[in-house]
């Protein structure tokens, strides 16, 4: 019998799929009424298998009634690396009915567009708004297991031969945000592994406009449904090289560049994991997130009267 006071301190995960879980903890929105619940959360733990995610998932069908009700669409979970196309059946209803919240960027064919959506990168925000643009672009590197390093050698090769840019190699979360702040334009490559697509949540506070480099259709940005990207980021193609490249960042100058720094600066809010250590705070990227699988309560409806039938 513990008869003196005893307290245990839990160190702050670094894994946004914590974060999110605890983070929900501490709001009203849960409830131990499965009656009142337009959601029902399933909490994988970390590093989990799709075999375990199977048993989980057969564990609900036999035990509970929910799922069965509309076979898993008023369902949501978090998995960082996505679920990919498997032949089981529990796993096969999960990514093709529930809510998946993976980590951005997601795995190529891991992601459902219009169903799923991505968590914003969790980073600590450092650096300072509004210094001296000494760069025209910046560009934060390649991962290693980046498909796109081949097909996109020629580009920054030009980049990093131009004075105009600032290339950087790094690998993972790690960020240069004096660079950031001092550039008008921050370079993005989109697609699997890319490293730095991780900053560009910190690239709009600090007042760098985000640029898009892709050779495909741009389909899970953080928040699609509450952010208007187009007018906070540009787009340019992989294929083309530095001339295109500099073509579109001349046409994003004068007054269209300060109304998207402005706007951008506006939402980086949304980007913010910091207060959800201790405590969610409205806008921040935990409740933009709850706002997204809000809007979502509507088709999860529809899913029940269609399945009632």
């Amino acid at each position: 019998m513990i008869q003196t006071p005893f307290k245990i301190y839990i160190y702050q995960t670094s894994s946004l799929q914590s974060l999110f879980h605890s983070s929900l903890l501490k709001t009203p929105f849960v409830t131990t009424n499965p009656q009142e619940a337009h959601l029902f959360y399933i909490p994988f733990p970390l590093d989990t298998s799709p075999r375990s995610i199977s048993r989980v998932i057969r564990y609900l069908r036999n035990d509970y009634p929910f799922w069965n009700q509309t076979l898993g669409a008023d369902h949501f979970f978090v998995f960082c690396d996505g679920i990919g196309y498997e032949s089981d059946r529990n796993l096969v209803e999960l990514k093709k009915n529930s809510l998946q919240l993976s980590c951005f960027p997601s795995k190529n064919g891991n992601f459902i567009p219009h169903k799923d959506l991505t968590l914003p990168p969790l980073v600590t925000p450092y650096g300072l708004y509004g210094l001296k643009a000494r760069f025209r672009g910046y560009f934060n590197g390649l991962s290693r297991n980046s498909s796109f390093v081949t097909v996109s050698t020629t580009l920054f090769k030009e980049m990093k031969d131009d004075n105009d840019f600032v290339v950087e190699h790094v690998d993972g979360d790690e960020l240069s945000s004096s660079s950031y702040g001092e550039s008008k334009f921050c370079l993005f490559l989109y697609g699997d592994e890319t490293a730095g697509m991780f900053g560009i949540g910190e690239a709009l506070r600090l007042g760098c406009v985000p640029v898009i480099i892709s050779d495909r259709p741009v389909i899970e940005l953080p928040f699609m449904d509450v952010l208007r990207w187009s007018k906070i980021a540009m787009f340019v193609g992989l294929e083309n090289g530095v001339k295109e490249l500099k073509s579109v960042l001349d046409g994003g100058c004068g007054e269209k560049y300060e109304e998207m720094r402005r706007l951008g600066k506006i939402v980086s809010k949304h980007f913010d994991w910091s207060g959800s250590v201790m405590s969610p705070q409205p806008f921040d990227a935990f409740h933009t997130v709850l706002y997204q699988l809000w809007l979502r309560r509507h088709t999860i409806r529809y899913a029940r009267r269609e399945i009632a039938r």
